[in-house]
């Protein structure tokens, strides 16, 4: 079976981040246990504009009313398996464009993938990707956990599970610094002369996309094997009708 694994570079600017992702996308192309497909998004001259909670997205099925980058990165991001976000770090957290997306993914999915339970109650559907995240500042303790952290509690509330590298080199993700260096290709440079802080986030990020491939894997496979049992709560609808797609090879869009 195929794995879709969605690399989105968060900087507004070609540089440092997309070096980290490059080395996540190497490392979950490594994986000797599925079909693997990358693709890269980048934040790189899109336009998101913020979410001004107009309620459109719940009325009209997760269409939302601004007109710009939103509805295309939406769509990679349902028909991935696998998302790792590289993000520079924007005054101890995530860009302002990447909130943007995120906050209006979040709502746009309760007009789409919303669930009712039989108590009248609603819930969103269980997305089950995997999604790892990488961030990266100029200076050593400038907001990278606090980024990363933000991120994880994004896949919980989008019912996705969130996955690390292994220790030493990462706990909740990988986070990295540019010593001090505000150039674009400072971490290139920095791994080229085998600076040791960057070599280990090097080492993080080809771990993290190995790992976030291998748990998706797990994932999917789990799900077909418990689809007798799962298929018969809601949430799990649209994650089973979704898998049939793919075992199909028929689009999901």
């Amino acid at each position: 079976m195929k794995l879709r694994v969605l690399g989105i570079s968060g900087s507004p600017r070609k540089g440092n981040s997309e070096f980290l992702l490059e080395q996540a996308l190497d490392g979950a192309a490594q994986y000797p246990g599925a079909d693997i497909e990358t693709e890269v998004y980048s934040f790189r001259n899109k336009h998101f504009e913020p979410c001004i909670a107009c309620g459109h997205c719940i009325r009209k099925q997760g269409s939302c009313i601004h007109k710009d980058d939103f509805d295309d990165l939406r769509a990679k991001w349902l028909e991935a398996d696998v998302i790792i976000y590289s993000l520079p770090v924007y005054h101890m957290t995530m860009p302002g464009q990447v909130k943007c997306f995120i906050d209006r993914l979040g709502n746009a999915s309760f007009g789409s993938h919303k669930v009712v339970r039989s108590d009248g109650s609603e819930t969103l559907s269980k997305q089950m990707k995997t999604i790892g995240t990488i961030a990266q500042g100029i200076h050593m303790f400038s907001g990278q956990e606090h980024t990363i952290t933000d991120m994880i509690n994004h896949a919980l509330i989008m019912q996705s599970v969130p996955v690390t590298g292994d220790m030493w080199e990462s706990y909740i993700g990988t986070g990295a610094w540019t010593c001090n260096q505000d150039a674009r290709n400072a971490m290139d440079s920095l791994y080229e002369k085998q600076e040791f802080s960057v070599v280990a986030a090097v080492r993080s990020a080809r771990l993290l996309g190995r790992r976030c491939v291998e748990q998706a894997d797990i994932i999917l496979k789990g799900l077909l094997a418990s689809r007798e049992t799962l298929s018969k709560d809601p949430a799990y609808h649209w994650i089973y009708s979704r898998l049939d797609k793919k075992l199909s090879g028929a689009p999901e869009r």
